[in-house]
């Protein structure tokens, strides 16, 4: 059997693992000369199916929960199980508490805790919320050492607008391409980050900062560097970060630790990220089309649930035709 995958994202990456495991002939394409630049490359990289109660529905939990698993299994030592921490400045304690009441998975810690977590954060903040089962991963990373494992397995990649498809013809296709899928109901919401650079900090964990405006995440990267987002808009700019976005990020990050005041602002990036009206994602099937989409903030969180599901689905349709065939005969 042989499968064509459109889109060399988390999505179409995750797929082709699935399908690859189970001996199909899986070759992806994409439009990019090289795996970076898309949404997935800009992505924060969080595990964190709990925290993402407080603005989505408990299908995200249920769909991201077995996330961290599916990537350590996948790409063992790229996954950091640190849990998530949650803090907010003492003038916006209500917001801890909302969080709190919408979420699930986490323990209040106080002052003493907050300090033993991180060090660095000691003194700043009176009480937190801790998602102890929580990870991270380094999204960069994870995309190029599960492109490097793909190609291993067999998996061939084709890049940039003359990119070939599977020799023969496909058996199925897959549409992986996000917000270029243009499909019915779907929206652009456009994210965007800072990476700064600081040895002045140090974080063991993703920390979100929680504020009524523009709450963020900081996610630390090795090599000291840190990511900071994100912002969401619902429009489809593609364009460069503006001015007010990068004020409010920096602001956040310096509310976090003042060291960040200092840090230097290593990169900036946009991504436009595909959402149904819903926020849920989907796997649709027409003929011999495969189509995943609408992961919307929680590519790495839902692409492994995603890409499992479309498997089931391009599998059982491949054992019904030869059901048909045997039948037949």
């Amino acid at each position: 059997m042989k499968l064509l995958i459109r889109g060399a994202g988390v999505t179409g990456l995750t797929l082709a693992h699935e399908l690859a495991l189970r001996g199909v002939d899986v070759t992806v394409v994409d439009v990019s000369r090289q795996i970076a630049g898309n949404a997935s490359w800009q992505a924060g990289g969080m595990l964190a199916p709990w925290c993402e109660l407080e603005s989505a529905e408990e299908a995200v939990l249920t769909l991201g929960r077995g996330a961290a698993d599916w990537w350590d299994a996948a790409l063992p030592g790229h996954v950091m199980r640190n849990g998530t921490l949650v803090v907010a400045p003492a003038r916006d304690a209500d917001e801890l508490d909302r969080f709190g009441r919408r979420t699930s998975g986490f323990r209040k810690v106080d002052a003493e805790t907050i300090a033993a977590l991180e060090p660095d954060l000691e003194g700043r903040f009176g009480r937190a919320l801790f998602f102890a089962d929580e990870a991270h991963l380094d999204p960069r990373k994870a995309l190029l050492g599960l492109q490097k494992q793909l190609v291993r397995m067999g998996v061939r990649f084709e890049f940039g607008y003359g990119a070939v498809q599977a020799p023969g013809g496909p058996d199925f296709d897959a549409d992986c391409t996000g917000i270029a899928g243009r499909q019915p109901g779907l929206r652009s919401v456009r994210g965007e980050m800072l990476i700064l650079r600081t040895s002045e900090v140090a974080l063991a964990r993703p920390v979100r900062l929680l504020h009524p405006r523009i709450p963020v995440y900081v996610v630390p990267r090795s090599g000291n560097l840190f990511m900071v987002g994100a912002t969401m808009i619902e429009s489809d700019a593609a364009g460069p970060v503006t001015a007010r976005s990068v004020m409010e990020l920096l602001n956040a990050a310096y509310a976090l630790h003042p060291a960040f005041g200092e840090a230097e602002l290593v990169e900036t990036g946009t991504g436009i990220r595909p959402a149904f009206a819903d926020n849920l994602p989907r796997v649709e099937r027409e003929g011999n089309t495969i189509r995943i989409n609408g992961l919307y903030r929680h590519g790495f969180l839902l692409a492994p649930a995603m890409a499992r599901q479309a498997a089931a689905m391009i599998l059982g349709t491949e054992m019904e035709k030869e059901r048909a065939l045997e039948a037949h005969h």
